[in-house]
């Protein structure tokens, strides 16, 4: 089953990263570098400050559960909201670093590193569900992530943040 959610995670972010790079397009060819990067950073310090709990905003998302029909639906349940997951259409967003890399793949990055974040995204998302499902089933996960959450947030803001940065000036 983790194979097919992590694939239908896959796939929607590419999708997700075929669109975004091509309306992208548009403004990456007519404004000029500077301009494009002043607008990403508009973007970037209130997500930054978000992350590491400075200041607080709500994000878009479709805050809604798994639906108790993708078990019975067996591998093409698990592939098909991981799809959904993956374009970001499907579950809570508990983080605003998938709309950074969202406006990243809009207004700096190039259409081939939109795919690269795309599989990182795809990685990232199927990291928590692996992790909470190996620690136990008792639900102790969340305990240890309340735990580390303060100090993991903050580094994984700060290596997205370092990650787009490098696929900006790889353009």
């Amino acid at each position: 089953m983790v194979r097919f959610f992590g694939a239908g995670l896959l796939l929607g972010a590419l999708l997700v990263a075929f669109v975004a790079g091509a309306l992208g397009a548009l403004p990456q060819a007519l404004l000029p570098a500077p301009v494009r990067y002043a607008l990403f950073g508009l973007v970037v310090v209130p997500v930054l400050l978000r992350e590491v709990g400075l200041v607080r905003f709500p994000v878009p998302q479709n805050a809604r559960l798994v639906p108790e029909d993708v078990q019975h639906l067996r591998r093409w349940g698990a592939l098909q909201f991981g799809f959904e997951m993956g374009t970001g259409m499907r579950t809570y967003s508990p983080s605003a670093l998938p709309h950074l890399v969202l406006a990243a793949v809009l207004v700096v990055v190039p259409l081939p590193a939109a795919f690269a974040l795309a599989a990182g995204f795809a990685l990232g998302r199927l990291a928590m569900p692996l992790m909470a499902g190996a620690w136990s089933d008792d639900g102790s996960w969340t305990l240890v992530w309340a735990r580390a959450e303060h100090v993991v947030r903050p580094l994984l803001a700060l290596t997205c943040a370092g990650s787009l940065a490098t696929a900006m000036l790889a353009a």
